[in-house]
């Protein structure tokens, strides 16, 4: 028996980071937030001045990439970067970065190096079209970009960061209209993938329906 993998892909801010580590913590699985390994050569290229439409440079900044995930904390070369990846700046600069094939085909051999015993859970946009395409269960969670507005909106506004709920949403409608258009690993859901709306759902009802399925899954294997 391979070591089983669980996908969640979806939009910017769907909530798939935060369902994908209950998952996993659920089922005692490792967890990739793949989303931060292109957060983390967004915040590189900000910082070294290697701009978005570099493709070559930012493959370099990829294939190059050492980070460390550590009780909930981001780590780049012994530096915590958790709250510095998750500026709007850099959310936006790894969007239009991922567009390139060359820094896509550097993380990948990264990206599959999580997947180790007893499991594995990631989340991204094309981790059950791409990546893991043999995973167990493939989860595409969405939500309605002023579902989704909200959320971050309310994120913020903890952190004490302004933010206008209008400008938010017409943000994440670009960023996934970029996504889902990108000639390379475009977002959309894998043909096989359970499809999920989570807009009037609360994380705790996703979790629950996620597991569900994935011990159905494992029930009708064991058949």
């Amino acid at each position: 028996m391979g070591i089983p993998v669980i996908t969640v892909d979806g939009p910017t801010a769907s909530g798939k980071g935060t369902v994908a580590q209950r998952v996993a913590d659920a089922l005692k699985f490792h967890y990739l937030d793949s989303g931060s390994l292109y957060r983390l050569v967004a915040l590189q290229s900000l910082e070294q001045g290697v701009p978005a439409d570099d493709s070559a440079g930012l493959a370099r900044l990829g294939a190059t990439l050492d980070p460390r995930f550590s009780g909930g904390r981001t780590l780049l070369a012994d530096r915590d970067v958790t709250d510095a990846i998750r500026a709007e700046d850099v959310g936006v600069r790894a969007s239009q970065i991922a567009v390139h094939a060359p820094l896509r085909a550097a993380l990948m051999d990264l990206q599959k190096g999580f997947r180790r015993l007893p499991g594995l859970v990631a989340d991204g946009r094309d981790m059950g079209t791409v990546v893991f395409p043999e995973a167990d269960l493939k989860v595409y969670l969405t939500a309605s970009a002023e579902a989704r507005a909200e959320r971050r909106h309310k994120q913020l506004s903890e952190k004490g960061i302004p933010a206008i709920l209008a400008d938010l949403a017409a943000d994440l409608r670009a960023r996934d209209a970029r996504d889902m258009q990108r000639a390379s690993a475009p977002l959309k859901p894998a043909q096989d993938a359970y499809q999920l709306d989570s807009s009037s759902l609360t994380i705790d009802e996703v979790v629950a329906q996620i597991l569900d399925w994935y011990r159905q899954g494992s029930n009708d294997a064991r058949a």
